[in-house]
């Protein structure tokens, strides 16, 4: 019994790996590295658009009904709304800076839906956005977008002493829908 553990241990972590490794989505396999390569300079014009607050251009990047999903509870919005609450923004000349540090691309086997993930550096610091990609007339758009802060772990418990007052009134108006 005793020789048959290692071999048993060996087995195990052999089908962990296999089963790890055969996740659902293709992080930019090597079929995928065009279209990966295409999705990164597409990410990066998006982001380069809202730095140079090129409404038209920004906005061009996604789909007609896709959503945003910003920062804040109350920030979900369909294109339009998110084209109506930008629009100032965009007026003053600079909307946000964002420029990525890290990305993840994924695909579907179809090659035609890709979902990223991302750590940018912003004037929020580290912020992770995410989102779901469509290939539409050959151009990859933006389906869904979210956009999240980062809290260090140590800080947590500060953060959410600050924002309880706020997210509770949130909280209670949406538990009565």
């Amino acid at each position: 019994m005793k020789q048959r553990r290692p071999v048993l241990r060996s087995l195990l972590f052999l089908l962990l790996l296999v089963t790890a490794c055969a996740g659902p989505g293709k992080q930019a396999a090597p079929g995928n590295a065009g279209e990966a390569k295409q999705i990164a300079a597409m990410l990066d014009s998006f982001n380069v658009a809202a730095a140079k607050a090129d409404f038209n251009t920004y906005f061009s990047f996604y789909t007609e009904d896709a959503i945003f999903t910003g920062t804040d509870a109350t920030e979900r919005w369909n294109k339009k709304q998110f084209m109506e609450w930008a629009k100032p923004i965009f007026a003053r000349g600079r909307a946000w800076d964002f420029k990525a540090l890290q990305r993840n691309i994924y695909f579907d086997e179809t090659g035609k839906l890709a979902w990223f993930d991302e750590l940018l550096n912003t004037q929020m610091k580290i912020c992770r956005g995410s989102g779901v990609l469509v290939k539409e007339g050959g151009a990859w758009r933006v389906k869904q977008y979210i956009l999240s802060t980062m809290v260090p772990n140590d800080l947590l418990d500060t953060v959410i002493k600050l924002k309880t007052p706020q997210e509770d009134s949130i909280i209670r108006a949406l538990e009565k829908k």
